[in-house]
């Protein structure tokens, strides 16, 4: 298959780009970019659940090599972390820069710079991590990098916690959705991310942004181009509730679903404080979730087995 030019060059040409720029600043002063829509009026002082205000606080960017083959491929992916996050997992194992409010705020042209520099270094598409909460500066460095050259697709990897009217937004910018889903039951996902619709929002989010660009496709290499690409962390003692995700993602969304289930959990954070939580999950644990997701139809799984002694 061939590769498909970015959707926001031609958002670029037509001026919508920019109108959808200006309407993402202007929600700032009441702000529903996230799936919390606390209403926060982010140009002054009063900053909301994300700690952010007008520009976006980046904590690293480069290469990665560790993400999906699809997206990684041989060159990496362009992530740029950005600091603080919509949520509050309790076992995040990257707290030190979602949930304690370090990095550096820049502004909208630095960003779009570190874009082109990631694509003059070769990498395969430019990989938004965390983004729900930033919506406004990335949609202004988009703008900004574009005009200068910016060609790859664009990858929107977050937690899964994003609002209607912030996709609305990133239709026809995003080429490659990459959300978690993290958990099926409302109460697990209050007890351990402290929110309480998080199943709901998820769901309602990752329907929309199937419709925005459909099932993933793939260059002649095995290079994501387009397309939607779903997360899901095992934890122990089922508190992620598999069965219903996969079941969710087969009924409701597409069995050509490219989905990752993630072995990896270790308990970090907050963690220890849960004793369910408490430990690696085992073998048998990652099988069954294998087991569920082929049961329910899905095909496309990225199954890469955790590190663990009894495998």
């Amino acid at each position: 298959m061939k590769s498909l030019k970015p959707g926001y060059l031609k958002l670029l040409r037509t001026g919508e780009l920019k109108r959808r720029t200006n309407e993402a600043v202007k929600r700032l002063s009441h702000c529903n970019l996230c799936a919390r829509e606390c209403g926060a009026d982010r140009h002054g002082i009063q900053l909301g659940h994300c700690r952010t205000g007008v520009k976006a606080k980046i904590s690293s960017y480069g290469p990665h090599h560790g993400e999906e083959n699809p997206l990684s491929g041989r060159r990496g992916s362009g992530t740029i972390f950005f600091s603080n996050c919509n949520l509050q997992c309790q076992y995040c194992q990257n707290h030190d820069i979602s949930q304690v409010d370090r990095g550096r705020a820049i502004e909208a042209e630095d960003i779009a710079a570190i874009m082109l520099e990631l694509q003059e270094r070769g990498c395969h598409n430019i990989n938004f991590v965390s983004p729900s909460h930033v919506i406004a500066p990335i949609l202004a460095a988009i703008h900004v990098a574009a005009q200068s050259g910016l060609q790859l697709p664009l990858v929107y990897n977050t937690g899964g916690y994003d609002s209607l009217p912030g996709l609305t937004l990133l239709d026809g910018v995003i080429d490659i959705y990459m959300p978690d889903m993290k958990y099926s039951r409302a109460d697990v996902g209050l007890q351990y991310s402290k929110i309480a619709d998080y199943t709901q929002k998820n769901q309602s989010a990752v329907k929309e942004m199937h419709r925005q660009v459909g099932d993933l496709t793939l260059d002649e290499d095995g290079i994501a181009t387009r397309g939607l690409l779903v997360r899901h962390l095992v934890l122990p003692n089922d508190l992620a509730g598999t069965a219903e995700v996969v079941r969710f993602l087969a009924e409701e969304i597409s069995t050509d679903t490219y989905l990752n289930v993630m072995g990896q959990y270790r308990p970090d954070h907050h963690a220890m404080e849960h004793p369910e939580l408490s430990r690696a999950i085992t073998a048998e644990e990652y099988r069954r979730a294998i087991h569920l997701a082929q049961s329910a139809g899905l095909w496309r799984l990225d199954a890469r087995r955790p590190f663990l002694v009894n495998w």
